[in-house]
């Protein structure tokens, strides 16, 4: 199926940026349908993609090949409850961007035998430039992986992972990683200021550092860690700065913080899996 038909469940800001990646891929937006009970949103997503929208789930599946599940964990399992009979009756592939449900879990609250990809998209998919991990369940084809794939892959990188149990590691890399990545640049600019720089100055300095090294990390293909022993001359600058790192063991601190949320990630998908209507 070269075209199939895309049908978003919750209009929020992760299924505006799909949509409209997938609008920019070349996906006609004839192809596209979203269902949320918020009008407004609704009205706001039509006039911007041109998409037909719905305030009726169910009748958004019974018009779907893919079904993209863009709500907030908390309700999934009343909106995947709301449309098991369409789930049932279509047999569309499911494709969850909900953080901390496992696939298990929503097949079993999709009522058993769904083609399942779950993902863990990061949120500057909203710029197109998204880093996000899927995991297919068994009852995916092939086909189906490849649609998965082509809807998250408008939004930025993709990468697949086989053992679901990593889908926390990625929540904990990826998944939460801009803020820290947010923060860093928060600790720069506090320091620029410091030192006696104009506020508006140690900020765009900052961003615009930020950003260089993000692409020369990108478009070099070299290791991070050789690109920064390039850039550390033996008795400079930057050397003395990386010394004071690892005095503080800056690793250390990072492993431990993606640890904890990686275990916290752990412990809400369980939450999850154990609350009941």
């Amino acid at each position: 199926m070269s075209n199939p038909s895309i049908a978003f469940i919750g209009a929020g800001n992760m299924a505006a940026a799909l949509i409209s990646g997938l609008i920019a891929d070349g996906t006609p937006p004839a192809l596209l349908l979203a269902s949320d009970p918020d009008e407004t949103r609704l009205q706001q997503l039509a006039s911007t993609a041109e998409i037909r929208t719905l305030q009726d789930n169910d009748a958004a599946v019974r018009e779907a090949d893919v079904v993209v599940l863009a709500v907030k964990p908390q309700i999934l399992q009343r909106v995947a409850r709301g449309i098991v009979g369409a789930v049932q009756d279509r047999r569309p592939l499911v494709i969850s961007i909900a953080a901390g449900v496992r696939s298990d879990t929503l097949e079993r609250w999709l009522g058993g035998g769904v083609a399942l990809v779950r993902s863990m998209p990061n949120t500057p998919a909203m710029l197109q430039a998204g880093a996000t991990a899927l995991y297919a369940t068994s009852e995916v084809s092939e086909a189906q992986r490849e649609q998965a794939e082509s809807v998250l892959r408008a939004v930025g990188l993709v990468q697949w992972i086989e053992d679901e149990a990593l889908m926390d590691a990625v929540t904990a890399l990826s998944g939460s990683g801009p803020a820290y990545f947010f923060l860093f640049m928060e600790a720069m600019e506090r320091a620029g200021e410091g030192l006696g720089l104009p506020a508006e100055t140690a900020r765009l300095l900052t961003l615009q550092t930020a950003l260089g090294a993000a692409r020369m990390a990108i478009e070099a293909g070299e290791d991070p860690a050789e690109l920064r022993r390039r850039v550390t001359s033996p008795g400079g600058t930057t050397e003395q700065a990386i010394t004071s790192f690892e005095k503080d063991d800056l690793a250390g601190l990072v492993a431990r913080a993606l640890t904890a949320a990686r275990d916290r990630s752990i412990e809400l998908s369980r939450l999850l899996d154990t609350e009941e209507d």
